[in-house]
C-alpha cells in the first residue's frame, strides 16, 4: 500500500469532486454509494458488523473495496461466484492500481481449478489418457503449462467445460503429498499460498471460504489443512446465499462415487509406480463389489428425500454395512503394509479413513442437530447430513471470532428489514443500512399480475399459463427470461410456447450455462428458459433482455429434506415457520429474480407475475413491501402500451 494513501477517507474518493470523479470517464455522483462506503469504513474502523442491501447500480463494489484497502487489515472478500471474484481482481483492482498504486491483492479459488505440475509430467510417461479427445485437450494444457504464472484453468478458452482431462491433472488435494512433492517448489497451490501471505486483500468464492472456515475451525487457524492465511475482516458480497452454502461445509457427504474415485485412484498408483498385487486387487474388487450392493439399498431414480431410519436400517444390514467399513480400513492397510508404497500414498490412506468416518457419522451419530437426507444424481447416491440451523456455528467459528463482518447484496432486506437475515446467520448485533437503488424503477419497470389464471395446483394452470406466457412474448418481441420454480413445469411450458411464438427458445439443459447465456446475447428477440441457476448472478444490459416472466411465488419446496427440518425446528421452539422463514425466504428469491430485468439507468421492461396470491393473500403485502417500487398492473393492455412507448 503506498504511504500517500494512507490518509485517504472514502468521503475524499467517493464524494460530488473526489478522486474517483476525477478518475472515471463516466462518472456519476451517487449518494448512495458514499453513504455504503462510509458505514463500511466505520465498520472496519470500529470493529463492528455490518449489514448492508444496496440495490442494483449503488456501486457497491467499489464501495466496500476501497475502504477494504484504505483499512490497513487484511480483508478477505468473498464473492458468490467466480465470475463475480474475476471482475473484482482483473477489473475493479486493476482500475483502482492505476491511480492508488500496486496494491497487495490476490484471488484464490478451489484446488480443482488449478493444475498439478506433477500430475501433467506423469501422464506424458504413463497411459492413463482415453481417446482421441483426450488426447486432445491434454496437448492444450501440456502447451499452456509451459507458459502459464497461476495454473488456473480459467485462462484456458479452448479447453471445453465438459473436458474429462482435467479431473486427471487438476490439483485437488486428495492425492497431494504436500512438501514431498518434487514440484512443490513450483506448484501453482504453493505459490497461490505465497502470494497470499503477503496481501492485504484476499478474493475468494464463499464455497473456498466456508470449506477453509470448516477445516480451521475459524479465521484465525494458522495452516491447519486450511488454505486462506489469517484475516482481520471478511466482506460478504452476494450474501444472500451464505445460510446454503455454508450449511453445505459445516455438514457431511458421503457418496458412492468416493467409493469409485478412491478405488481406481488406488489402482492407477499402484499401476504407475509398480506396486500392485494380487491381493491388492482382490480388495479394491471386494471393496467395489460391498460399496455398491450397500448404495443400492437406498433405491433408484433421482431426487432429495429425508432419512430417518438408520437404526431399523442397520438392524437390517449391518454385516453388509460392516463390510463396507472393513473394507475401506483393508484398503489403508494394503497401502500402509506396502514397503514399496510411494508417498503418494499416505493421502490414499487418510482418504479411505476420512469416508469411513463419515459414513459412520452419517449411520450412526444420531446427532440431532442435522438433518440426514439421500440424493439420487445419475449413477450416484449421496448421503448427506446437513446442520438444520447454522446460525449458532456461524455466530461462534465466524462472527464471534472476527472484528469485522460486512454482508452485503441487492436482497437482504425483507420488507425494509433485516430480522430474517440476522436470525438466520446468527448475527443479531450487527448495524445495518438500506441503500436504495438510484434506478427510477416506476418509469422503467412495470410489473404485472394477471388475475384469470387458475389455481398454480390446478391441472388447468399450464395451458392457461402457456396462453398467457404467449401474449406476454408476443407484445415484448421475445427478448425475455422465463423463469421457473420446477424442471417440470419449465419443460411443460416450454413444449406449448417454443411453437407458438416467431423467436429462437433457448431451454436449460441443452448446453452449458454460460453457452446458453452467450447464445442469448447474440440472438435479437431470443427467449430462454430457465429455472433457478439463472435467478442469480446473470448480467444481461440493455434491450436484449426486457422481460422477465416468473410463473410462481418461489416459495422453497416444503418437502425438500432440509427445508422440511427447518420448518420442524422453528414449529417445536413455537414459531410460525410460514412467516418467519418460508415467505421471507421467497421474498429474497423473487427480488432475486426479478433483479435480472433493470441492469442501469436506461434499461426498461416489464415484469410478469403469473401467481395472484400476491394480490389476494395478506402475505402478499410482503412480497410488495420487499420489490423496488415498479409501476404496477393486472391489465395486460398496460403491458401492450408499455412496450408500444
Amino acid at each position: 500500500m503506498p504511504p500517500t494513501t494512507k490518509p485517504l477517507t472514502v468521503r475524499q474518493f467517493f464524494g460530488r469532486k473526489g478522486l474517483l470523479s476525477e478518475w472515471h470517464p463516466s462518472y456519476e455522483f451517487r449518494s448512495g454509494q458514499l453513504e455504503m462506503a462510509e458505514a463500511v469504513e466505520g465498520a472496519l474502523r470500529e470493529k463492528k458488523h455490518l449489514i448492508v442491501e444496496a440495490g442494483t447500480g449503488t456501486g457497491k463494489t467499489l464501495a466496500y473495496l476501497v475502504p477494504a484497502i484504505l483499512s490497513g487489515k487484511r480483508v478477505v472478500i468473498s464473492t458468490g461466484t467466480k465470475n463475480l471474484q474475476e471482475q473484482l481482481y482483473f477489473k475493479d483492482i486493476p482500475f483502482l492500481e492505476q491511480h492508488l498504486g500496486p496494491l497487495r491483492a490476490c484471488y484464490m479459488k478451489g484446488r480443482a481449478n488449478y493444475a498439478c505440475r506433477q500430475k501433467i509430467y506423469d501422464a506424458e510417461k504413463e497411459p492413463i489418457l482415453e481417446g482421441l479427445e483426450e488426447v486432445a485437450d491434454f496437448r492444450v494444457i501440456r502447451e499452456w503449462e509451459k507458459t502459464t504464472e497461476s495454473g488456473d484453468r480459467a485462462e484456458i478458452k479452448t479447453l471445453p467445460e465438459s473436458s474429462s482431462v482435467w479431473a486427471k491433472i487438476n490439483a485437488r488435494g486428495e492425492l497431494c503429498t504436500g512438501q514431498k512433492c518434487t514440484q512443490f517448489e513450483r506448484c501453482f497451490i504453493t505459490k497461490m499460498h505465497q502470494v497470499a501471505q503477503k496481501s492485504d486483500i484476499i478474493i475468494v468464492n464463499h464455497h473456498l471460504f466456508f470449506a477453509d472456515l470448516a477445516v480451521k475451525g475459524g479465521p484465525v487457524g494458522g495452516e491447519a489443512g486450511g488454505i486462506i492465511p489469517d484475516y482481520g475482516a471478511v466482506i460478504f458480497d452476494e450474501a444472500h446465499d451464505i445460510e446454503d452454502v455454508a450449511g453445505q461445509y459445516f455438514g457431511v457427504t458421503v457418496s458412492s462415487y468416493q467409493f469409485d474415485e478412491l478405488a481406481r485412484d488406488v489402482a492407477a498408483l499402484a499401476r504407475r509406480k509398480n506396486f500392485g498385487s494380487k491381493e491388492l486387487d482382490h480388495t479394491l474388487t471386494i471393496a467395489g463389489d460391498r460399496a455398491a450392493q450397500f448404495f443400492a439399498l437406498f433405491g433408484a431414480g433421482d431426487g432429495r428425500s429425508a432419512f430417518r431410519g438408520q437404526e431399523a436400517f442397520l438392524i437390517r444390514n449391518e454385516e453388509l454395512y460392516r463390510d463396507v467399513l472393513a473394507a475401506l480400513e483393508i484398503i489403508a492397510l494394503n497401502l500402509e503394509l506396502v514397503h514399496a508404497a510411494p508417498e503418494e500414498a499416505i493421502p490414499l490412506v487418510h482418504r479411505a479413513r476420512e469416508i469411513a468416518r463419515r459414513l459412520q457419522f452419517w449411520m450412526e451419530s444420531g446427532e440431532r442437530a442435522y438433518v440426514y437426507w439421500i440424493e439420487k444424481r445419475g449413477r450416484g447416491t449421496f448421503l448427506q447430513a446437513t446442520p438444520i440451523d447454522v446460525s449458532q456455528l456461524l455466530d461462534e467459528k465466524l462472527f464471534d471470532a472476527i472484528d469485522t463482518a460486512v454482508l452485503t447484496s441487492a436482497t437482504l432486506a425483507v420488507a425494509g428489514e433485516f430480522e430474517f437475515t440476522k436470525q438466520r446467520l446468527g448475527l443479531r448485533g450487527a448495524r445495518t443500512l438500506v441503500v436504495p437503488s438510484h434506478f427510477d424503477y416506476a418509469a422503467q419497470a412495470l410489473l404485472y399480475v394477471p388475475q384469470s389464471l387458475p389455481d398454480r395446483r390446478s391441472p388447468a394452470f399450464v395451458a392457461a399459463a402457456a396462453r398467457e406466457i404467449v401474449e406476454i412474448l408476443t407484445h415484448s418481441r421475445g427478448r425475455a427470461f422465463v423463469l421457473f420454480t420446477s424442471y417440470q413445469q419449465m419443460r411443460q411450458i416450454y413444449d406449448r410456447v417454443s411453437f407458438e411464438i416467431p423467436y429462437q427458445t433457448l431451454l436449460q439443459g441443452t448446453g452449458p450455462r454460460n453457452a446458453l447465456l452467450e447464445e442469448f446475447r447474440a440472438t435479437p428477440n431470443a427467449v430462454l428458459f430457465a429455472t433457478s441457476s439463472f435467478w442469480q448472478g446473470v448480467d444481461v444490459p440493455g434491450e436484449q433482455l426486457s422481460c422477465v416472466i416468473i410463473d410462481k411465488l418461489p416459495f422453497a419446496v416444503p418437502s425438500d429434506p432440509v427445508v422440511e427440518a427447518r420448518v420442524a425446528a422453528i414449529r417445536n421452539d413455537g414459531g410460525d415457520p410460514f412467516s418467519t422463514y418460508q415467505v421471507p425466504q421467497a421474498a429474497i428469491a423473487l427480488k432475486q429474480g426479478f433483479g435480472r430485468l433493470i441492469r442501469s439507468r436506461s434499461d426498461r421492461g416489464v415484469l410478469a407475475l403469473l401467481d395472484n396470491r400476491i394480490t389476494k393473500t395478506r402475505y402478499g403485502q410482503i412480497f410488495f413491501d420487499s420489490l423496488p417500487h415498479y409501476a404496477f398492473t393486472t391489465n395486460r393492455e398496460d403491458v401492450e402500451k408499455f412496450f408500444e412507448r
